[in-house]
């Protein structure tokens, strides 16, 4: 049993790339993270010893703190936290129990760089319909939570992505794009290491619904009536991407938890 302010790994990890998920704090000393780079989705790197300086920053939030095993970096951080008023919880095991139950990791070396802020940031084409929506939900809510996008015409994501250090996606010709016929949400599941049953189950929906090929699932035509839908209700593409979070959120639950429901009418009676 789990002490008081811990949380298993299975717990996070259903908590993990849902709206209201807590802010991952990895506190790993540099030789542990020089043995396994890799982190846990979303999380982001903070010194133990400045806990002072930036844990004002966190007010309101909720946060799991995770250092290699769960013991004095990730107790005494939590602790301090709590002291600012902020709900902090630690990842018992830590990274090692998350890793050796085999849940998702993924690779920082293919996480942008971040700018002065911490926050990594990406640009595409602007008048997005499915791929350019799913792929930021996928990062905000798998890699980096702060991520800023940059929607602008298409002519230019080349030289913006050059003048203001961001990286490009879905277009042709750069490294986050289409791949054959899968589509840029396939890319980053393959590239960051994200290959769960339920990302995988979307990710069929999302190239259903972005490659013309709705007979791949069959709520590929939902998606994808849905999202046009989207695109015609806003001419601001931020406003529009933050009205489809709930979106994709929506279809990341069903493809999680509820892919055996059915609802029929009429209800059924009560037993005879």
């Amino acid at each position: 049993m789990t002490a008081p302010n811990e949380i298993t790994p299975a717990q996070l990890a259903r908590r993990i790339g849902l709206p209201d998920a807590p802010l991952l704090i990895d506190v790993r000393l540099p030789e542990d993270v020089a043995r396994d780079p890799r982190q846990l989705p979303a999380a982001i790197a903070r010194d133990h010893r400045g806990v002072v300086g930036w844990a004002p920053a966190l007010a309101g939030r909720t946060a799991v703190v995770v250092c290699q095993h769960g013991q004095k970096l990730s107790q005494g951080t939590a602790a301090w936290l709590r002291h600012e008023g902020i709900a902090a919880e630690v990842l018992d095991g830590g990274f090692a129990a998350w890793a050796a139950a085999g849940l998702p990791l993924l690779r920082p070396d293919r996480i942008p760089p971040r700018d002065a802020q911490g926050r990594t940031l990406w640009v595409t084409r602007a008048r997005p319909k499915v791929d350019r929506i799913a792929c930021p939900w996928l990062i905000r809510r798998f890699i980096d939570p702060a991520a800023v996008f940059l929607f602008v015409a298409p002519a230019e994501v080349a030289a913006v992505a050059e003048r203001f250090g961001a990286t490009p996606f879905d277009i042709e010709g750069v490294f986050w794009s289409h791949r054959g016929p899968h589509c840029s949400f396939d890319t980053m599941l393959e590239e960051f290491g994200l290959r769960t049953a339920p990302l995988q189950r979307l990710a069929l929906i999302v190239r259903g619904a972005d490659t013309a090929r709705p007979e791949l699932a069959p709520q590929a035509a939902g998606l994808l009536a849905a999202s046009l839908g989207l695109s015609r209700m806003y001419r601001d593409d931020l406003a529009q991407l933050a009205a489809a979070m709930p979106l994709y959120d929506a279809f990341y639950r069903w493809c999680r938890d509820a892919v055996e429901e059915t609802h029929d009418w009429p209800a059924p009676g009560p037993a005879s």
